[in-house]
């Protein structure tokens, strides 16, 4: 299935759709209860909160944004991101994150990590974290901890990812 996803920031009356796609993407509430937890931080940063939706306007997938650190330093924390089950493998996903990417650079956003699925982040750029001399606070596979600059001119800084108080980490 080809379908050219149209991408946009959440509106007000996006949130309880997101939270449905978040609980049938996923085996748990946990993500669904991260992100609305999320939006109640100061970690939340408006417009990086990011949907896909097909041409009549359903929403399909969602991918956010949030601020975290690496040490001291400014960055970026990509997740969660989920797109309906009936949909997954179509390119919601990888367009809502893309989205997401843009929309963080044009805010002059530099850096970003993300904890996934090593076979999947990768094709938007990021690489092992640890290769940069970032690394968490907890046990995770080093492969599955990824980290991307989105400036060229402004290499991904060393040190341990802190993440958001509702992250729990």
């Amino acid at each position: 299935m080809s379908i050219n996803w149209i991408t946009r920031a959440e509106t007000s009356a996006d949130i309880a759709t997101i939270r449905d796609i978040s609980l049938a993407a996923f085996d748990t509430p946990l993500e669904a209860d991260l992100i609305d937890a999320l939006r109640d931080d100061p970690s939340w940063i408006n417009g990086l909160s990011i949907v896909a939706t097909d041409h009549d306007g359903r929403l399909i997938g969602h991918a956010l944004l949030t601020r975290c650190h690496i040490d001291d330093t400014p960055a970026l924390c990509l997740g969660p991101v989920g797109v309906l089950p009936e949909y997954q493998k179509t390119g919601a996903g990888s367009a809502a994150v893309r989205a997401s990417l843009r929309a963080a650079k044009e805010l002059g956003e530099r850096f970003v990590t993300v904890l996934g699925h090593p076979a999947y982040y990768p094709r938007f750029g990021f690489t092992r974290a640890s290769q940069h001399g970032i690394g968490l606070s907890i046990d995770v596979p080093d492969e599955a901890v990824m980290a991307l600059t989105l400036d060229a001119g402004h290499p991904l800084p060393s040190g341990a990812v802190h993440y958001a108080a509702p992250f729990g980490i």
